[in-house]
């Protein structure tokens, strides 16, 4: 049982600063935490950048990684003699393929760089290329505007979840606000690890004064000095860039503040808000069952506000232009986006459109097709695949709903004919398998089952591996705790459904 007040917080951190889990690290932070080594043992576990001490090389065996030769590049680092891992994502689709050194500093392969589209004030809302703004303005008008008032600029702007869920803002702003509680908290989920997906990367890197602006004024509204950032733990460069942006304003803009930043320690799951929460208080990434939602219950039990980065970094533009600019920005549904591009494309990397663009106008920005098209994933491994025939379908949260599939992080990866759909397939269900928490039976069997299966049919040719798939998917839907149990199986359902051939 944990003594009075025990440090849990703390214990990742210094999980980490001892060079991963071991007997002596666990002893040490158990005698410097109070936490018991049974319950350090246990959450250090769950984390693959601190389960097992050492350093090694970490190559993404992502989407975008694997059609690049990312089982080459592995082969490579090992007959050099070097340790080598294989891991689920490192959020660097774009230069794909892309490894972390010994040091997790970013060493890729790929000549061409990332893309962003131009620098243009008035059309974008988060304008990555243009000029970095520390004025704060956007702060010092929300504070005279009034919390009312701000909420009701984020509610006429129409602004919904950038980070996947697409849920209205205004609604986490406003539940926040009306809690009793007092002590309350913003956070900032940077924990980007959906493959295909580099949005988060790109604002950091480009634009963080965007963020911790957008997350002043939010902790001004609800009523609290308090900022949290929860960032990937692979995102070395982009966690320098928050540093130097925070220092760069501490003493002036944000003197009213108290920021902090915690790195994550390799789970993509912790995308998962309330995953998030846990392994902010040091427990294993495990989602929370709701309700209670995080507005009313959070961090520490507190009312939270929670937002994805790109989510967060509207919020300036918003209170500097109007709700009315913005949601006159998009197409189809309300703003500008931020749309990942990789795979089979010339100029990979992050292109702000409007809200509801197609396919083509989106690989137009992005140079064009690399070879023969036949497939693309719209929002990252969560939306499966869609056929290339639906090019022209608008890629919004309604349309790419309708038929099955959506937008989720807009993660966006071409794939041409010299793929095998079945293994494009393959490559996914690895990334969730290996990614479930576990905490819940239907996804943790059912990621197992699925990647153990479609394997099998790559391996043998036996139609007859996939034929209790459907039932299985449908079981991790209805019964998974999470979104990962609810949408493992939708890359081996919808490759089976536009690419029967593929599984003859």
């Amino acid at each position: 049982m944990q003594v009075p007040h025990a440090q849990r917080e703390k214990i990742l951190e210094l999980l980490e600063h001892e060079g991963g889990v071991t007997e002596e690290s666990v002893r040490k932070v158990a005698a410097e935490t109070g936490v018991p080594e049974a319950d350090i043992w246990g959450a250090g576990m769950f984390y693959t950048l601190i389960d097992r001490p050492g350093k090694r090389v970490r190559v993404c065996d992502g989407l975008s990684c694997q059609m690049a030769g990312a089982d080459e590049i592995a082969k490579q680092i090992q007959s050099a003699g070097r340790d080598c891992e294989r891991v689920s994502c490192l959020g660097q689709c774009d230069l794909a393929p892309a490894t972390l050194d010994e040091e997790m500093e970013l060493v890729t392969y790929a000549e061409v760089k990332t893309s962003i589209t131009p620098a243009d004030e008035e059309r974008l809302a988060l304008n990555l290329a243009g000029p970095v703004d520390m004025s704060y303005s956007a702060l010092a008008k929300a504070r005279k505007m009034g919390s009312e008032a701000v909420i009701e600029q984020i509610k006429e702007a129409g602004l919904q979840g950038r980070g996947g869920a697409g849920f209205p803002a205004h609604f986490k702003w406003t539940s926040v606000s009306g809690q009793a509680e007092t002590e309350r908290y913003v956070i900032c989920n940077a924990d980007e690890a959906e493959p295909g997906t580099f949005k988060d990367r790109e604002t950091i890197l480009r634009q963080p004064h965007k963020v911790l602006e957008g997350l002043a004024i939010a902790a001004e509204t609800i009523g609290t000095k308090s900022i949290w950032i929860y960032i990937r733990g692979e995102y070395t460069n982009e966690y320098r860039s928050l540093e130097k942006a925070i220092a760069e304003v501490r003493d002036a803009q944000l003197s009213d503040f108290e920021i902090e930043i915690v790195k994550g320690h390799g789970a993509y799951i912790c995308g998962e808000e309330t995953a998030m929460l846990e392994s902010m208080e040091g427990r294993r990434g495990m989602p929370r069952l709701k309700p209670p939602y995080p507005t009313e219950a959070g961090f520490r039990g507190k009312p939270s506000l929670i937002h994805n980065v790109e989510t967060i970094a509207c919020v300036p533009s918003i209170v500097h232009r109007g709700g009315e600019w913005f949601k006159n920005l998009g197409r189809t549904e309300a703003g500008s986006k931020l749309y990942c591009i990789s795979g089979h494309v010339n100029k990979p990397g992050v292109f702000e459109l409007p809200l509801g663009v197609t396919l083509d106008e989106l690989v137009e920005a992005a140079g064009g097709y690399l070879g023969n098209p036949i497939a693309f994933s719209p929002g990252g491994a969560s939306s499966g695949f869609l056929p290339i025939k639906q090019r022209d379908l608008p890629l919004d949260y309604k349309n790419l709903a309708d038929v099955g599939s959506m937008m989720g992080s807009a993660g966006v990866v071409v794939i041409n004919d010299t793929i095998n759909m079945a293994m494009a397939a393959k490559w996914q269900l690895d990334f969730f398998e290996r990614e479930s928490c576990g905490q819940c039976a239907p996804c943790r069997i059912g990621t197992r089952y699925l990647n153990r299966q479609a394997d099998k049919f790559i391996q043998l040719g036996d139609s007859s591996a996939l034929q209790y798939a459907d039932d299985v998917g449908w079981e991790m839907e209805e019964g998974s705790i999470c979104g990962l149990g609810m949408v493992a199986a939708k890359p081996l359902e919808s490759a089976r459904k536009y690419f029967p051939e593929a599984f003859e």
